[in-house]
């Protein structure tokens, strides 16, 4: 895969923009196992201090959230569960956002995708935030890790003109913020995780 890598600038954009942005871009794992390409076709932004189902909600700085108060372009991953889920730093400086990438479909490696999600349906290999990781052989050591470098970065892709917006998923305590219509995703693509 020989695409142009996004440019920094492109992470400096505001979140909510970013998060729509990323859509139809390519995200790519150089894995030992081999390259794994997918297209990203659902997001979710998060917006830090004044979003209450953000980890860094009223500016809460610790040692899973630092990574969001730098720069924008870098890898945030946490935990849930037995899940590692994959975020894009957003933001300026100090300002600690990011965007879920939420699914993708892949487009290059699905060999490899089958070995690290043996016996799944294909559909079901990538279509959630733990889904992908996995799929993609993403981990936790990825955290902090800046875009512009191997192994894992984010390629121009295509054109997605039918994105749709709604709420965000699996945040029900989170008061007015389960409602904001903070999640994006290409309106007719099998690979997203919910559809409304």
């Amino acid at each position: 895969m020989t695409m142009k890598r996004l440019d920094l600038s492109f992470y400096e954009q505001p979140t909510i923009e970013l998060a729509r942005s990323l859509l139809g871009k390519y995200l790519v794992h150089n894995h030992f196992d081999g390259q794994i390409v997918g297209k990203i076709v659902e997001t979710e932004a998060y917006l830090g201090a004044i979003d209450r189902a953000a980890h860094s909600f009223g500016g809460r700085r610790t040692n899973r959230t630092e990574v969001m108060f730098g720069m924008p372009g870098h890898v945030y991953t946490y935990q849930m569960h037995t899940h590692t889920l994959l975020n894009v730093v957003s933001g300026p400086v100090g300002t600690p956002e990011a965007v879920l990438i939420r699914a993708i479909e892949p487009i290059e490696g699905q060999a490899i995708i089958d070995m690290h999600r043996p016996g799944i349906k294909r559909f079901d290999q990538t279509n959630g935030p733990g889904k992908l990781t996995k799929a993609l052989g993403i981990t936790m050591d990825l955290y902090g890790h800046s875009l512009q470098h191997e192994p894992l970065y984010i390629v121009e892709g295509d054109v997605i003109p039918d994105i749709e917006a709604g709420p965000r998923i699996g945040i029900p305590n989170t008061g007015e913020a389960r409602d904001y219509p903070y999640r994006f995703f290409e309106r007719t693509n099998p690979y997203v995780s919910k559809f409304r």
